[in-house]
């Protein structure tokens, strides 16, 4: 399906994540270990909230995510290279698609923006063109002229939206699950969705892991990181980013002993202002 990473803490340039690590984004597009496809060469995008640590001015409001898709593979992309060994952000997302059957193109590709809000996608809604138009109709009309592409991951953000996510957005999420799980048992169509989420409004970042039949697609989040600083003192990066930083992952990004956690079945973390935290995740059916 696709591979995705998400990040939230002290401003790095992208390619730290995307190309350094031994088990880098860019390795996983061609040699992923926990997805279902090896490869994720159809396409593969970034979004990124711009660094203000240096502040805004007066009467400024916090500008709103910036966002790069290319329809080739993440691999011999040089254009998402040299954007990435630029750019300095406090909090990203990025993507690497495996396409499930929607076409390869540019409104296709992840993350999916609407204003602040950024959203990406692993997994699939089974039989979507079954449950497509049901789940089309649920789209607030005000919001349905902003949909560009053809894919379930899309049409889920833009649910999720019309169920409130800009003001509660796990309440949303649990809803949009709840949703898509009854329009599926009036189709005939069993355990009809498979995600991992991740979803963010600039400040916040929320992680999701959610299967109709109870078997997620894999997802990971960094371990504290003055744990990681207390068993790898020799690791010079674990000094120099905040406390509060985390990765969340479709998979590690290497083998460091104590880095990695997966995220339990049927829940979601969120981190944000330095802290995180785990909940249970219930679908809420309309």
């Amino acid at each position: 399906m696709c591979r995705w990473l998400a990040y939230s803490g002290s401003p790095i340039a992208l390619a730290d994540l995307l190309y350094k690590p031994e088990h880098s984004l860019i390795d996983q597009s061609r040699h992923a270990r926990l997805g279902v496809e090896t490869t994720n060469g159809d396409g593969c995008g970034v979004g990124w909230y711009p660094d203000t640590s240096g502040g805004t001015g007066p009467g400024e409001v916090e500008p709103e995510p910036a966002i790069f898709h290319a329809t080739g593979p993440a691999w011999s992309d040089r254009n998402l290279l040299e954007l990435s060994r630029c750019v300095r952000s406090p909090l990203f997302l990025a993507h690497i698609r495996a396409s499930t059957g929607t076409a390869v193109q540019q409104s296709n590709c992840h993350p999916f923006r609407y204003g602040q809000w950024l959203w990406m996608h692993n997994g699939a809604i089974h039989e979507f063109p079954a449950l497509k138009r049901d789940l089309a109709l649920a789209v607030d009309p005000l919001l349905y002229p902003f949909v560009e592409g053809s894919t379930d991951s899309e049409l889920m953000f833009y649910v999720a939206l019309s169920l409130g996510l800009q003001d509660d957005a796990p309440l949303a999420v649990e809803r949009m699950i709840g949703l898509i799980e009854d329009v599926g048992e009036r189709r005939g169509v069993p355990n009809p969705l498979q995600m991992t989420v991740a979803v963010s409004d600039g400040s916040r970042l929320w992680a999701f892991r959610y299967s109709s039949e109870h078997n997620s697609r894999s997802l990971f989040f960094s371990t504290d990181v003055r744990t990681l600083r207390a068993l790898h003192p020799e690791i010079p990066v674990l000094h120099e980013v905040a406390d509060g930083t985390r990765i969340v992952v479709s998979e590690p990004l290497g083998d460091l002993a104590g880095a990695w956690n997966q995220v339990p079945e049927s829940s979601y973390g969120v981190v944000g202002n330095g802290h995180g935290a785990l909940h249970a995740l219930t679908p809420r059916k309309p």
